[in-house]
């Protein structure tokens, strides 16, 4: 009986030893905030538009919408003055950047989902402390400091970490993290770091 009763209070110590430990781990988490992960395996799709934002973003998007427009026009008002010739020539300017540019964008855009797809997708995980990168076996890890520049497209969220190196994150993947997210980029990255955000 004696050791009955032992035995309770000690399964009941151990519970309330286990629930202080389990509430100090939460108010833990509170104090260093929120944590955010993504898996990460990128498609043909993801590629594609991100080529087509990177090449259609900026001076060289401009550029692009205004030398299509005046072939346009040139070819609209010339009609009846240009030789066969001139007209091809400015049916193939129309074409350069509305039509043969995304299919060649399409193009390098499987081949790189084709390579990725050969390696593990990759988990970004965001927290106080920064950015942590698993892919397989490698791990590395990014303070804010360290990271270059957030830009919010239509579907996707690129971290460029320099000029050639960035990380994207597809709206898909993002679910009902998308906010905690975000709050966190302003939190942690000045604004002139972020765009759309």
């Amino acid at each position: 009986m004696d050791l009955e009763m032992e035995a309770k209070r000690e399964a009941a110590l151990q519970y309330q030893k286990n629930k202080q430990k389990k509430e100090q781990e939460q108010e833990k988490k509170k104090e260093e905030g929120p944590e955010v992960s993504f898996q990460i395996a990128l498609t043909t799709r993801d590629f594609w538009k991100f080529s087509m934002h990177h090449a259609n973003g900026g001076m060289m998007g401009l550029f692009n919408l205004i030398f299509t427009v005046a072939s346009l026009v040139l070819l609209v008002i010339r009609w009846g003055e240009l030789t066969a010739p001139y007209r091809l020539l400015l049916v193939f300017c129309i074409s350069l950047f509305t039509v043969w540019q995304p299919l060649l964008l399409l193009n390098k855009a499987r081949k790189q989902a084709k390579r990725m797809a050969a390696q593990p997708s990759m988990d970004l995980t965001f927290s106080r402390e920064g950015l942590l990168v698993e892919q397989g076996e490698q791990q590395v890890s990014f303070t804010w400091d360290q990271m270059g520049r957030m830009d919010r497209s239509r579907n996707m969220v690129v971290l460029y970490m320099d000029r050639v190196h960035a990380y994207l994150i597809p709206d898909r993947v993002m679910k009902d993290q998308k906010e905690t997210f975000f709050e966190m980029a302003r939190k942690y990255l000045p604004k002139e770091r972020r765009r759309r955000i």
